[in-house]
């Protein structure tokens, strides 16, 4: 009998250690200790957040703003003028004749300056549409930003999951060892049979098998949040440090239309559609004709006299009726292939939506079950199969099948914390103003 108390107390303070685990026994939001096997620096999700809108996919689309906006001020300026100088009259016989090149040679000397006048507003419409397409670009880069959080969210919760699964798993090993040397303990002692103390090694060696799992699992979530934020995983590793978000009561309160025009993506469709019809107006101004307005300064010594002359003139091109049909269609085919990416997106962003809200509400009934009932049932079953086998109430399969199944429950309620936290975050970032 006194093994058998022994092995009482051996599992029941390793099952202790799982129940007092607060992040997988406790039915309330946990704070995380670290497990030993990561020591490096520690992470909250504000941090990871903010790094993860300077990431190299973040910076790339704020470069294409800035690209953007630059082309605005390339867009707003007019044609430049454009100065001639010439000489003319030259005699090829008798030559130029003798004295200053300037007041007595016989060479008519012409300086001249022309500028296009543009008509149908085509300087303010080209304005126009390279300011919408900056703005379409800021859009996409917080879109970018957006995204990037987004991933960077989800990294961060897989490595709390990891690190939540690795001391639970680091917690079961324990608890599968004690009980794997009690049960050599009670063969020694006649008090066990041969075949139910290899159960137990046996067990006890599927616990250290998926410890290691969990290792590379936690090794893999690092670099996972390395890409996100655009740093390198130090020496030491990351910490995630946190609680996992509470199950809140999920409502249908939020206006989905509202939200579906408020989003970056949506606006920068929105703005791509006012650059398309800017674009067509200045299409369809090509055919006001732009003159060309100019004047010539000629100066020309004729013996004894100077002879200065002033000539004023201007040129207009003489277009067809067709001549730029084939750009008005061009132009008024990208507007309508705008208008229809931006009636897609609008249909994508609410469908997201939509399906982010019910996921978000999904994941808080399933998160309130398992910490509820699922959890604290599992948790329950275990004690008594503890206690009943040590009075010899129960056989060694049975306890080994209640074990799995809190192991089980515990890393499903990890899972079900994980998806919960991915979704509401999602929905939050997604929903912020």
């Amino acid at each position: 009998m006194r093994i058998r108390h022994l092995f009482l107390s051996g599992s029941l303070l390793a099952l202790g250690g799982l129940a007092m685990s607060p992040a997988l026994a406790q039915s309330g939001p946990a704070a995380l200790s670290a497990p030993q096997a990561l020591l490096g620096t520690a992470l909250h999700l504000d941090q990871v957040l903010q790094a993860a809108r300077q990431n190299p996919e973040a910076l790339a689309a704020q470069r294409m703003a800035q690209a953007a906006r630059a082309d605005v001020r390339a867009a707003d300026r007019a044609p430049a003028p454009v100065l001639s100088a010439g000489v003319s009259s030259i005699n090829l016989r008798h030559g130029s004749g003798p004295g200053s090149f300037w007041t007595q040679k016989r060479l008519d000397k012409s300086l001249g300056m022309d500028w296009t006048w543009e008509r149908g507003n085509k300087r303010a419409l080209r304005t126009e549409a390279a300011e919408r397409a900056e703005r379409a670009a800021n859009a996409d880069s917080q879109d970018m930003r957006l995204l990037q959080q987004i991933g960077a969210l989800g990294a961060f919760y897989d490595l709390l999951a990891t690190q939540e699964r690795l001391q639970a798993l680091q917690a079961m090993a324990e608890s599968a060892s004690t009980l794997s040397k009690t049960a050599d303990l009670r063969l020694k002692a006649g008090d066990l049979s041969a075949q139910e103390a290899a159960r137990t090694r046996i067990e006890a060696e599927r616990t250290l098998a998926e410890l290691q799992s969990a290792q590379l699992a936690q090794q893999q979530a690092l670099q996972a949040l390395a890409l996100w934020i655009g740093q390198s995983v130090p020496a030491g590793g990351w910490r995630a440090e946190g609680h996992w978000p509470k199950a809140q009561p999920a409502t249908d309160s939020a206006d989905i239309d509202t939200l579906v025009e408020q989003r970056p993506d949506v606006q920068a469709a929105r703005e791509r559609l006012a650059a398309a019809e800017a674009g067509l107006q200045g299409a369809q101004a090509l055919n006001r004709a732009d003159p060309t307005l100019g004047a010539t300064f000629d100066h020309y010594p004729d013996g004894a006299r100077t002879n200065q002359l002033l000539a004023v003139r201007i040129s207009l091109p003489i277009y067809g009726s067709a001549r730029f049909d084939g750009e008005i269609a061009r132009a008024l085919a990208q507007k309508d292939l705008a208008q229809d990416l931006l009636d897609k997106t609008r249909l994508q962003a609410r469908a997201e939506l939509l399906g982010l809200q019910q996921a978000w509400q999904s994941q808080t009934g399933r998160l309130q079950r398992y910490e509820e009932r699922i959890l604290p049932q599992a948790l329950q079953v275990a004690t008594q199969a503890e206690l009943a086998y040590s009075k010899g109430g129960l056989s060694l399969t049975d306890l080994l099948d209640a074990r799995r199944t809190l192991r089980t429950t515990q890393l499903e309620a990890t899972g079900v914390r994980n998806e919960h936290a991915r979704a509401l975050g999602v929905w939050q970032l997604r929903t912020a103003p």
